[in-house]
């Protein structure tokens, strides 16, 4: 079965239900400990679903924690009402903005901070994929130029934004969110007109 990355292509009710049981009862135990420490059992129990019901929708913690992460993400684009339509300005400046709001929010519970180190690859894999889904959409609306197919540049577009965004948040001289943008904006605005009518 093809589980979805993030849950908001679901339909059914009952299913997106079950998902977000699921989702909330891995933000709780990431709360008390370490991921690697999580069994996906300890997830269903606290979720109140069996095992057979988890694995209906994720295949392992490792692909809940993906879908997770890229429907918080998701989340916060919609609540900022962020809608990249293929274009530099204005929203793909407000994805960088977001993801740079996201890790300091996911970082800012002490616990969650200390035992990063257990989901870290994880994390940034998921980000990165959550962007790369809300690019490609923008992308879909525009024919691709140069020979550059639209899911090649969305994958590289999300790596250098959330790649920019990652370094300044665990740089040694972190430059304010606005010049952040600054800086990237030649770069990612370059490979757009490059390869984007």
């Amino acid at each position: 079965m093809a589980i979805p990355l993030s849950d908001c292509e679901l339909r059914d009710p009952r299913q997106k239900r079950t998902r977000k049981l699921l989702q909330d009862a891995l933000r709780k135990l990431l709360q008390e400990k370490p991921f690697q420490e999580i069994l996906v059992q300890d997830v269903a129990a606290v979720a109140t679903v069996n095992r057979a019901t988890f694995y209906n929708h994720y295949s392992d913690k490792f692909a809940l924690f993906e879908a997770m992460v890229a429907s918080d993400f998701h989340e916060l684009l919609k609540e900022r009402n962020i809608c990249f339509e293929g274009t530099w300005p204005t929203a793909a400046e407000a994805i960088v903005f977001a993801v740079c709001d996201y890790l300091k929010e996911i970082h800012r519970n002490k616990k969650q901070c200390a035992s990063k180190a257990s989901f870290g690859p994880l994390l940034d894999s998921a980000v990165t994929r959550a962007i790369r889904i809300v690019v490609f959409d923008g992308l879909g609306k525009r024919a691709p130029r140069n020979g550059v197919p639209n899911d090649v540049l969305a994958s590289t577009i999300s790596s250098a934004i959330y790649g920019a965004a990652r370094g300044w948040f665990y740089g040694k001289r972190r430059h304010r969110n606005d010049e952040l943008v600054s800086l990237i904006r030649g770069v990612v605005a370059r490979m757009l007109e490059a390869a984007v009518a």
